[in-house]
């Protein structure tokens, strides 16, 4: 079966690397920013278009207020930003939210972060791939027409990638990332030279249309709930902040500052390009509906089921552009392409948090490890089908999507934050010196207003989302919470179970006797060995032992165990109902059952094959034999293999695929020496 598995999982992933290696995967800055802020990067080219969708509930009139909704997410974005630079500086050991919340608020507050972060990485995924597609779909209609099974196509895609590992993913993703920032600053900065200087009226595709209000005239509370749910939308771009906090060990030396520079940059680049979309949509006229089919009306006609309504981002770049001009064509591919490559923040978070939370055994050990490639290949893997099962659940819609979003990353930024001034609390009371103290008061003071600010945003976006779909996030988060409550338990019951006591027990404490067991079916050279290898044992009795299936093969083999004068006493046990497995597990059972201090030693003889289609012919009652014998006290099973001549075949193309190089590769030699070689050239 690895045979099988392993050409094309070499051809998919790329040879596996040495644990040595790990270094070598490290980030720079300008990798590092793709891979780590694409998500929030990319939440321009859908965050402007959720403002306008829920101001168009009271109609065009409430346009006017999103300058100042785009005022608000950027002053949240700064003070986010803010914060976690404290948080990188202070916790580079790569825990993020998850680490400051259970060292400052406990293990439950961290568990609560983390079950919040889980659920949004994974909403990550489906929001911008399903997003991604919508976008594609627009040019091209076979996209539209099966959007799950194209955006799960992504999924599958993107896993690959990230499965070859963090730096030659994010190499990968880094071109397209930066064309898209570049095209979005080269239409900013067209639309704005063009309104301000020549004085063009740009028109958006959609300026003529007219909004058919759901609620008209809304004014009090009523327009205040509607501003703050277009503000707890417009907060989509803010996801994917926290994923630097969670990924400071990748970046390379100095990692905090590196991590803290880059943290910067991406909060510089998404506001420009946040605020720059919004107000050059208000400039061309941009028209959105939540229900464009019957909202949106043009020449006293509402448009239709057949109108496709198409991303703010996209009518600006046509209207500044020019629909099918070169640069209109590049920023519509880079915007589809940046917001399939946003769930890379998630295949960057998601594994390295599930990593540590498997290293404190909230989640399986197996998850703790690193792939071939050195990435956390498990928890890549449980993401991709966790998103998969969002997008086939919800049909990749991401209007959908993105009310169950949010919800999460804001319980861990408020948490987090808490759990910072807690931080600088403590290190407060211990500290005398004084430009030390007023440092940590400054950031202390950050990081209180970013709680307060985050804290509040929570509780907007839990009134005005709960109802559209938010509850999901928060079961998905309750559900994560109870699940690694669970696993932590279990572990922790394993432990003390097998824990080694101080002084003497049963468990070492050596038995009375050991009754050796061996099970035959015929004499061959599997029984002959399994006998030889028990007889080496020197237990205090030994017994071939057989069931009687068929009285046939049964007499012949009494006849030819006399005949061979085999040493060992056979015993065969009558099933009529031609069991095996159940006579010899009650068999056993009376062993001990008799002698409980006695120890009893069963000893299986198997084949050993060398293809995967072969197991399915062989062992199969000795495999049921173990899953059983397993789980009864007091029985040690021991598996006795006989190499066919297929398995030693299979070892001999095991050893030359150990043993090839690539071609080239020795003239180039190995990696570390070669990387010796040229640093004692340059020296």
């Amino acid at each position: 079966m690895s045979k099988l598995t392993d050409v094309p999982k070499r051809i998919l992933i790329g040879r596996a690397l040495r644990s040595d290696r790990l270094g070598e995967t490290l980030l720079p800055k300008r990798i590092a920013l793709p891979v780590f802020a694409s998500d929030p990067l990319s939440s321009v080219a859908y965050a402007p278009g959720e403002v306008l969708l829920v101001l168009s509930i009271a109609g065009v009139t409430a346009y006017h207020f999103s300058p100042w909704i785009a005022v608000a997410v950027v002053v949240l974005m700064f003070t986010v930003v803010a914060s976690y630079r404290q948080n990188v500086h202070a916790y580079p050991s790569g825990g993020g939210d998850y680490e400051v919340a259970t060292t400052n608020l406990g293990p439950k507050a961290g568990l609560t972060v983390a079950s919040a972060l889980l659920v949004d990485y994974v909403l990550t995924v489906a929001v911008s791939i399903s997003s991604g597609i919508e976008n594609l779909g627009s040019a091209i209609p076979f996209v539209v027409e099966h959007k799950v099974l194209c955006a799960i196509g992504v999924i599958v895609l993107l896993t690959l990638m990230n499965l070859r590992g963090v730096k030659e993913s994010g190499s990968l993703f880094a071109i397209p990332t930066y064309v898209f920032v570049f095209g979005v600053f080269t239409m900013i900065a067209w639309g704005a030279f063009r309104g301000l200087v020549l004085d063009d009226t740009m028109r958006a595709p959609t300026a003529d249309y007219v909004i058919k209000p759901e609620h008209q005239g809304l004014a009090g509370f009523a327009l205040v709930f509607l501003l703050l749910r277009a503000f707890s939308s417009g907060c989509a771009a803010l996801t994917g902040v926290e994923a630097i906090s969670n990924g400071v060990p990748a970046f390379r030396k100095p990692k905090s500052k590196n991590a803290a520079t880059t943290l910067a940059a991406m909060g510089l680049l998404a506001v420009t390009m946040f605020c720059g979309i919004i107000a050059l949509a208000a400039a061309t006229d941009v028209r959105m509906a939540e229900n464009p089919a019957t909202d949106l009306i043009h020449n006293g006609v509402p448009l239709g089921p057949d109108y496709v309504q198409n991303p703010v981002i996209s009518q600006v770049a046509e209207a500044v552009f020019g629909k099918g001009s070169f640069l209109f064509i590049i920023l519509a591919a880079a915007t589809a392409l940046v917001l399939f490559l946003a769930a890379n923040t998630a295949y960057n978070g998601f594994p390295l948090l599930g990593s540590i939370l498997a290293q404190d055994r909230y989640l399986p050990r197996q998850l703790h490890t690193r792939g071939d490639r050195l990435a956390f290949s498990n928890g890549i893997v449980l993401l991709a089908g966790a998103a998969a099962l969002l997008v086939g659940i919800y049909g990749a819609d991401s209007t959908r999507l993105i009310q169950l979003y949010i919800v999460g990353v804001f319980v861990s930024f408020t948490l987090s934050q808490t759990g910072m001034v807690r931080h600088w609390n403590r290190h407060l009371a211990g500290e005398k010196d004084q430009a030390k103290r007023r440092h940590m008061i400054r950031s202390r003071a950050i990081n209180a207003f970013g709680a307060f600010f985050t804290g509040l945003v929570l509780v907007v976006v839990l009134l005005t989302k709960f109802t559209h779909g938010a509850w999901v996030a928060l079961l998905g988060m309750v559900i994560f919470y109870v699940t690694m409550t669970a696993i932590r338990k279990h572990y922790d019951r394993v432990a003390a179970e097998i824990a080694a006591p101080e002084g003497p027990s049963d468990d070492s404490v050596r038995p009375s006797r050991v009754h050796s067991v061996v099970l035959i079916s015929k004499i061959h050279r599997p029984t002959l060995r399994a006998l030889a290898y028990a007889k080496l044992m020197r237990s205090d009795s030994l017994e071939a032992l057989s069931v009687n299936v068929d009285p046939a093969e049964t007499k012949a083999l009494r006849e030819e165990w006399e005949r061979r004068g085999i040493d060992v006493p056979l015993k065969v046990l009558d099933s009529p109902y031609r069991e095996i497995t159940r006579p010899i597990i009650e068999y056993v059972k009376g062993l001990r059952k008799e002698s409980p201090r006695d120890a009893v030693s069963v000893i299986i003889p198997e084949y050993v094959v060398g293809h995967w289609y072969e197991h399915l012919l062989h062992n199969q009652s000795a495999l049921r034999l173990k899953g059983r014998l397993l789980f009864t006290p007091g029985i040690m099973v021991t598996s006795v293999p006989y190499q066919l001549q297929s398995s030693e075949a299979a070892k001999r193309r095991a050893r030359r695929q150990q043993d090839w190089n690539a071609p080239g590769s020795v003239r180039r030699g190995p990696a570390q020496v070669r990387s010796k070689e040229s640093s004692d050239h340059k020296s």
